[in-house]
C-alpha cells in the first residue's frame, strides 16, 4: 500500500497533531500527580488525596490556581525576553517529539498513514537540531530576570546542557552506524531484523540515559534550579502561568527523552518476543504497537521519579567532571570501537542478525562492566573534595617519611 498523499495527507497531519499534542499535554498534567504519588510511596507518606477521588483532580486544581494567580513582572527585567523565555523553553520539546513514530503505520482506504506527526527522512538530524534550542529559553530566562540567582541558574543550565549534549549526540552516532539510516522508522525496522540496540550498544545506552537526566535538569543533575543554593534558579522571578510553562517544558522534555530512548535503543513500537507486528499492516497492529510504545516510554518516565528519590544531587564540579572527563572521552572511544567492529563483521560477510548483535553485545557489556567498575572509585570523578583528600594524604605521607 502506498503512503497517503494529497488532501487526505493534510487531514491526517492535522488529526495527528491534535491527537499527539493532546496526549502529551494531558500526560504531562497528570504525571505531576503520578510523580507526587510515587514520591509519597517511596517516602512512606500519602501524597495528594483530597481533591477528587484519590486526589485525581489535583492537576486540574493546580492548573486553575496558576491561571488565576497574579502575573508579576520584575521592575528591572527585560520585558520582551522575560515573556518570551517560557515559550522558547516549551516549544522545542513538542517539536522534537513530532518525528518519533508512536506505532506501526495505519492502513486506510486512502493509503498508509505514518504514526509520526512528521515522518522526516532526516528525522534524527531534526531531533539534534531542535533539542539543542531548549537551552535558549532557560538561559534567556535567567538573564532577563535581572536577578543574581536566576542568572546563576541560567549560566549553570547553559554549561550543563552544552556539556552533556555532545556526549548524547556521540552516543547516538553508534545507533546510526549500526542502523545505516537517520530516519527513526528505519532505525526501528533495523532493530526488528536483529535485536534491540540496548545490548549491542549498551555503553551508548548508558551514556544517552545519563545525558537525558542532565538535559532535562532532573536529579541528580538539577543544579540549575537547586533550591538550597539558588532559591528556584532561572525561574525565581516567574509566577502564574509563566512559571507553570517551565514545569510543562521540563515534563515535556522528560517525555521526549524517554521516547528517544525507546526509539533508539528499545525498538520503538516493536513488541518483544514476537514477529507478529510486521507487514502486512492492520488496525489491530497499530493499536497494539501504540500501547507497546507508550508502556516503554512511561517506564522511563517512572525511572525519572525513582532516581529523584534514590540518588543525591551532584556538586557542580562533579557534574562538569563527569561530562567532560568521562562521558565525552568514553563516547568518542566507543564510537571508534563500534565502527571498527561493524567494519570487521561486514568484511567477514557476517549477515546482520542475531549473531551480529551477539558479538556487539558481548564487547559492549564487557566495556560497560569495566566502565561501571572503575567509574566512581575516587580516581575519575571525585571533584574538589576528593582531590583535597588525595593531596592531604600525600602531604601526610611525606611528613611521616621526613619524621
Amino acid at each position: 500500500m502506498s503512503p497517503i498523499a494529497g488532501g487526505a495527507f493534510v487531514v491526517a497531519a492535522i488529526v495527528k497533531i491534535l491527537v499527539t499534542f493532546t496526549i502529551i499535554l494531558v500526560l504531562v498534567a497528570f504525571w505531576t500527580y503520578v510523580e507526587r504519588r510515587l514520591s509519597a510511596l517511596i517516602q512512606n507518606r500519602l501524597g495528594p488525596n483530597r481533591v477528587g477521588p484519590q486526589g485525581l483532580l489535583q492537576p486540574m486544581a493546580d492548573g486553575l490556581k496558576n491561571i488565576f494567580k497574579e502575573e508579576t513582572l520584575p521592575p528591572f527585567a527585560e520585558r520582551g525576553v522575560f515573556l518570551m523565555a517560557p515559550m522558547l523553553s516549551f516549544t522545542p520539546a513538542l517539536l522534537t517529539f513530532s518525528v518519533l513514530p508512536m506505532a506501526s503505520p495505519l492502513p486506510t482506504r486512502w493509503g498508509l498513514v505514518s504514526m509520526a506527526v512528521a515522518d522526516l527522512p532526516v528525522g534524527f538530524l531534526f531531533i539534534l537540531a531542535i533539542s539543542s534550542l531548549g537551552v535558549y529559553g532557560v538561559a534567556l530566562a535567567g538573564w532577563s530576570s535581572n536577578n543574581k540567582y536566576s542568572l546563576l541558574g541560567g549560566l549553570r543550565a547553559s554549561a550543563q546542557l552544552i556539556s552533556y549534549e555532545i556526549a548524547m549526540g556521540l552516543s547516538a552516532v553508534t545507533v546510526l552506524i549500526l542502523s545505516g539510516n537517520i530516519t527513526p522508522a528505519e532505525i526501528i525496522a533495523r532493530q526488528q531484523q536483529s535485536a534491540w540496540f540496548v545490548l549491542p550498544l549498551f555503553v551508548a545506552f548508558l551514556i544517552f540515559l545519563t545525558a537525558a537526566f542532565a538535559e532535562t535538569n532532573r536529579l541528580p543533575f538539577d543544579l540549575p534550579e537547586a533550591e538550597s543554593e539558588l532559591i528556584a534558579g532561572y525561574h525565581t522571578e516567574y509566577s502564574a502561568m509563566k512559571f507553570s510553562m517551565f514545569f510543562i517544558a521540563e515534563y515535556s522534555n522528560m517525555l521526549t527523552a524517554a521516547g528517544l530512548l525507546v526509539t533508539l535503543f528499545l525498538g520503538g513500537w516493536d513488541i518483544p518476543f514476537t514477529s507478529w507486528d510486521a507487514e502486512p499492516w492492520s488496525v489491530g497492529k497499530t493499536a497494539a504497537t501504540f500501547v507497546a510504545f507508550w508502556l516503554k516510554t512511561l517506564f522511563f518516565y517512572a525511572l525519572y521519579v525513582w532516581v529523584r528519590w534514590t540518588v543525591p544531587r551532584f556538586r557542580f564540579d562533579q557534574l562538569m567532571d563527569l561530562g567532560w572527563k568521562v562521558m565525552l572521552p568514553v563516547a568518542l572511544l566507543y564510537v571508534m570501537v563500534i565502527a571498527v567492529l561493524v567494519w570487521a563483521l561486514d568484511a567477514r560477510k557476517v549477515p546482520f542478525g542475531t549473531p551480529y548483535a551477539l558479538v556487539l553485545a558481548a564487547v559492549s557489556l564487557l566495556i560497560g562492566g569495566l566502565l561501571i567498575w572503575g567509574l566512581d572509585r575516587g580516581r575519575i570523578i571525585g571533584g574538589a573534595s576528593t582531590r583535597g583528600r588525595a593531596e592531604w594524604r600525600r602531604t601526610l605521607t611525606s611528613q611521616m617519611r621526613i619524621g
